[in-house]
């Protein structure tokens, strides 16, 4: 069965305030819209992802769109959106439609709407409404609301495609959402379990409430490395990717960076995925004087890869010369730049051994590093 998940992001979610809209502002280290997508790119039963944007933000989703993420142009109503995102995959046997608004969006709901859409043409996520409702004027009750049979709507909201295309060809102006377009065209639409957490971000206050729920489900992963390297002839040596004069070099099978090796194992560390001996077996050949930077981005790559974002490193060299201070800039900007992480996510810094051990006696280098990694 092939299902495409519609995301609806072409808002402009003026009452959240900010100098874009929602979907496109911070959240949890990442923007709001790439939390939404992470949770249905990582469901299993998704097959693929439309996400309809407005033309002016096509530049903000170009870079994401590949085999399965497609982008379809946002119309001037919610309505049209949907409309343009149906088009777009032509495909799909089940359509699950989502606002883009909607970053906490768990395994479960998705799970229990496409479950649902297995007996039945239309299916959403509700949540009882557990508190009393009353009604009022002038500031007053005048009233309360039996509350039995009401359910706040959520989303993912699941259709038989062909079905909702029957029912978007009868309707008339905009709906609150695609439940009442099916509804209007006479289609049955089953209830599944909704989540407090799937809150939709509307006010400013909902950023910090979403920022928990995400922080919550975090998988925060450290990693840690350190490693040693003997001075030997030369005239420099490279460290954190920087050259730095010296009255001899550092010996290694590489380029024998040592900070640029520290780092690349405390990645490979918090992934659980073994060292550079590992990847970059010392015995084969071609890795001979390579350039250190190849492990590193192989790293960092790994880590994207699994679905981490590096969120910090911290990188320690100790050695009694040369001396690091004035460099250390220019080494926090190279394993910035390797990294593709803003430069206040990277630290540099140095120590000695008080003359003591091998450091202490100039005979090498060592470091010590510590990455961290985030996947939400």
């Amino acid at each position: 069965m092939h299902v495409t998940a519609i995301i609806v992001a072409a808002g402009k979610g003026t009452r959240a305030g900010g100098p874009v809209a929602k979907q496109w502002q911070p959240l949890a280290g990442q923007r709001v819209i790439d939390h939404t997508l992470r949770a249905f790119q990582d469901h299993p039963a998704i097959t693929d992802i439309v996400i309809v944007v407005s033309d002016a933000d096509f530049d903000r989703v170009a870079d994401i769109a590949d085999n399965d993420i497609a982008i379809a142009s946002g119309g001037a109503t919610r309505t049209e959106s949907v409309r343009n995102g149906l088009a777009a995959c032509p495909q799909a046997d089940l359509v699950l439609i989502h606002d883009g608004a909607r970053p906490c969006v768990s395994a479960d709901v998705i799970s229990g709407v496409c479950a649902a859409l297995g007996q039945a043409q239309a299916a959403a996520p509700g949540l009882p409404i557990t508190d009393a409702l009353w009604h009022g004027a002038d500031g007053h009750v005048v009233g309360t609301q039996d509350r039995s049979t009401l359910f706040a709507a959520q989303t993912p909201q699941g259709f038989d495609r062909r079905a909702l295309l029957a029912a978007y060809a009868q309707a008339e102006g905009p709906a609150d959402d695609d439940v009442a377009i099916a509804r209007a065209a006479g289609m049955a639409v089953a209830i599944t379990a909704g989540a407090a957490d799937n809150i939709k971000i509307t006010m400013p206050a909902d950023f910090a409430r979403a920022a928990r729920v995400l922080e919550s489900r975090m998988d925060i992963r450290t990693g840690n490395g350190f490693d040693v390297h003997a001075f030997g002839p030369g005239d420099y040596v490279t460290l954190c990717g920087v050259t730095v004069p010296h009255d001899r070099g550092l010996v290694g099978h590489s380029d024998a960076d040592v900070g640029l090796h520290t780092v690349t194992d405390a990645i490979y560390g918090a992934l659980a995925a073994g060292d550079i001996g590992t990847h970059f077996p010392p015995s084969d050949p071609q890795w001979k004087g390579a350039a250190s930077d190849i492990f590193l981005r192989h790293a960092k790559d790994m880590a994207r890869d699994r679905g981490f974002t590096l969120t910090h490193v911290d990188c320690t060299l100790i050695c009694e010369q040369p001396k690091i201070g004035p460099h250390a800039a220019a080494m926090r900007d190279r394993l910035a730049d390797i990294l593709g992480v803003a430069l206040d996510r990277v630290s540099v810094k140095a120590t000695t051994s008080e003359r003591l051990g091998f450091t202490g006696r100039e005979e090498g280098i060592a470091c010590l590093a510590t990455a961290t990694l985030v996947k939400s």
